[in-house]
């Protein structure tokens, strides 16, 4: 039976790792065994706070909507409950974009949810 070598498949299992670990500092960017390490540990942060994203960018949106709400004298949570109340299907995101950018198409909404708590109060 033929002898299998390995120096192929290994070369190209560290030439892959020490691809990923570009940018590092010190050893880690290019010695496998450090290398190896760090880029574990940050594809683990990658996969982590890839879903940590979301929740930073949801809390973002609430606190511009709150923002832009209360110059409107109305709070976040009554204004999202008017909001339900009078039919509007807006996300977050573009509420709190809105909020930003187009503060008079903001006051509008902000208008409609407040008739639509004073009908239903």
């Amino acid at each position: 039976m033929a002898r299998v070598k390995r120096g192929t498949t290994n070369h190209a299992r560290h030439k892959k790792v020490l691809k990923l670990a570009k940018g590092y500092r010190g050893r880690s960017k290019n010695t496998f065994k450090a290398a190896a390490r760090r880029v574990e540990k940050a594809l683990s942060y990658a996969y982590r706070d890839r879903r940590n994203r979301k929740r930073t960018f949801r809390s973002l949106w609430i606190q511009r909507i709150n923002a832009g709400v209360r110059e409107q004298g109305l709070t976040y949570s009554q204004f999202m409950h008017g909001v339900t109340l009078a039919g509007i299907e807006v996300d977050r995101k573009v509420l709190s974009d809105l909020a930003v950018r187009e503060p008079d198409a903001f006051k509008a909404l902000v208008d409609q949810a407040q008739a639509a708590l004073n009908k239903a109060a």
